[in-house]
């Protein structure tokens, strides 16, 4: 049955959620009109609304996170995960990206960055089948653990969700998964370019079990409530960082298609990060994924379906209205399972 607290959407009730972002939007297309003219700030726009649509997914998957925290660590994935999102997944870790590809240093891929931008974008481009392994792994682990989960009882599309629930019963099964259709995606590419793809692919394993495994790490010893609140605050924040890091590889890949100003993708897709925020947050205080229960399912069903976007754009070359459309499709789908299931509760009881 819907709750009450998923009814009552109205401009009032909204705008508090993203008057945030509506301003930091202002404030971009200002700087973009200042640095490029219209052209700039009309970019930024069109970014900020494409990485909105395609990480709508992401918010979903975020509120799932974050429904379990206090109010404290809800501020502070707004303020401090905001700045992280913004400058640190969108500007600065596609310098480090550069740095590893070009064999160059941090300071030279940013004066590459800011005096020579289609090279940059270049450099970035060629490592798009390291960041698709990195990338794809990370969220094939996410999709994974989710519909493995032993303690999960109900399903979406129960012939494929149950008998991952089953499988759930292996330790680790999870990793198992994934670095199997990592090395069968290898197989589509040649000499160093398929090992590049399997290290990097190893490594979004890697970093998947290292945030996950964080707050478990910190919560031993002693200190109650309060530490594992701090613990799985730590261990969360991270691990959505990752994720939305993950969902934003190809946006700032692609984002050079349009512009090749570092500054105007940034503000952009930052923009876009805003929103992802904003919906994250309205989704967890109205109670949104407890009223519609397969959301969930569809958002991490999308993840897959990303994971696997990613891993196939390797070889073959997908664009990214397409992936976005899946991840829509996905998401509406299941909003309107759960409507459904929810008219069939209501009239049964």
């Amino acid at each position: 049955m819907p709750t009450s607290s998923s009814k009552g959407f109205s401009l009032k009730t909204l705008l508090p959620h993203f008057a945030g972002s509506l301003l930091f939007t202002v404030v971009a297309v200002a700087v973009a009109w200042v640095i490029g003219g219209p052209r700039a700030a009309a970019t930024v726009l069109f970014l900020g609304a494409l990485e909105t649509s395609l990480s709508f997914d992401n918010a979903v998957v975020n509120a799932s996170v974050l429904k379990h925290w206090n109010a404290v660590w809800r501020r502070r994935f707004v303020t401090w995960g905001i700045v992280v999102a913004v400058f640190g997944m969108r500007l600065v870790f596609p310098l480090l990206i550069v740095g590893v590809a070009g064999n160059m240093g941090p300071f030279s891929a940013l004066d590459l960055a800011v005096n020579n931008p289609a090279e940059y974008g270049r450099v970035l481009a060629s490592a798009h089948h390291q960041i698709a392994a990195f990338g794809g792994a990370f969220l094939l682990m996410v999709f994974f653990k989710f519909f493995v989960a032993r303690h999960k009882t109900e399903h979406w599309f129960v012939a494929v969700e149950r008998p991952l629930t089953r499988l759930g019963k292996m330790e680790a099964i999870e990793g198992a998964l994934t670095l199997v259709i990592l090395l069968l995606t290898a197989e589509l590419l040649d000499g160093a370019t398929r090992a590049e793809f399997i290290v990097a692919g190893v490594w979004g394993v890697v970093a998947f079990i290292l945030v996950k495994g964080l707050a478990a790490l910190l919560g031993h010893g002693e200190g109650g409530v309060a530490r594992q609140v701090v613990s799985q605050g730590i261990g969360g924040f991270l691990y959505l960082e990752v994720l939305d890091a993950s969902f934003s590889f190809d946006g700032v890949i692609g984002a050079f298609a349009m512009t090749s100003n570092l500054v105007v993708i940034a503000l952009g897709l930052g923009v876009g990060a805003m929103f992802v925020r904003s919906f994250t947050l309205l989704l967890v205080e109205r109670g949104t994924l407890d009223t519609y229960r397969f959301l969930e399912h569809g958002a991490f069903w999308a993840i897959g379906a990303l994971a696997a976007v990613m891993f196939i754009g390797v070889r073959f070359p997908v664009p990214e209205a397409v992936t976005g459309l899946v991840g829509a499709l996905l998401i509406v789908w299941s909003l309107g399972s759960s409507i459904r299931a929810n008219r069939k509760a209501a009239r049964t009881s």
